[in-house]
């Protein structure tokens, strides 16, 4: 069954540390993507997920200008981050991991999300609904992503490992 990403109601956030005693939250604000999601047989299920870099969004100008730059994200030379699913696996109830390549600046690696299934529902205009969410923390040095300064006491101004969270709520679409 093809689903699609629902923007309106969804989201990507992610946090890190920021001089190792507070932590910055951030979001993406425009992605796209499509979920072939099999509720009998979850195992089936398909994600892609398409995320422009230069929507990211920590609410102050300067950082996200710094995230965009060549320093960490490259939005010019890399506008997308990119996620496909290779295999889903059930570990509970409405539970699953969710294992994919994540491509940030052409550089491939394989994430594992931990997801939880929200269920589904109809909705006042006739459509379907499924809501999902999903966490995991990747380290950013495996994608390029090294810019850093040592501060005078010798901790790092940002943290290395990155949070990530994701609520989508997806629409199925008619049958072909």
């Amino acid at each position: 069954m093809s689903w699609q990403i629902d923007p309106a109601h969804s989201q990507i956030d992610f946090s890190a540390r920021h001089m190792m005693i507070s932590t910055v939250r951030g979001r993406f604000e425009n992605f796209t993507g499509t979920v072939e999601f099999d509720e009998a047989n979850p195992g089936r299920s398909l994600v892609d997920v398409q995320i422009e870099a230069a929507s990211v969004n920590t609410r102050v100008a300067q950082r996200d200008g710094h995230l965009r730059s060549p320093d960490f994200l490259d939005a010019e030379k890399y506008p997308y981050l990119t996620f496909k699913s290779k295999h889903v696996e059930t570990t509970g109830p409405k539970r699953g991991r969710l294992i994919g390549d994540l491509t940030i600046r052409d550089v491939t690696r394989e994430v594992a999300l931990d997801v939880d299934y929200r269920g589904q529902m109809t909705t006042p205009w006739g459509t379907t609904s499924a809501g999902f969410s999903g966490v995991t923390t990747i380290n950013r040095k495996d994608w390029g992503l090294n810019w850093n300064q040592v501060l005078e006491a010798g901790a790092l101004l940002v943290g290395e490992d990155v949070n990530i969270h994701i609520e989508l709520e997806l629409i199925k679409q008619p049958a072909a």
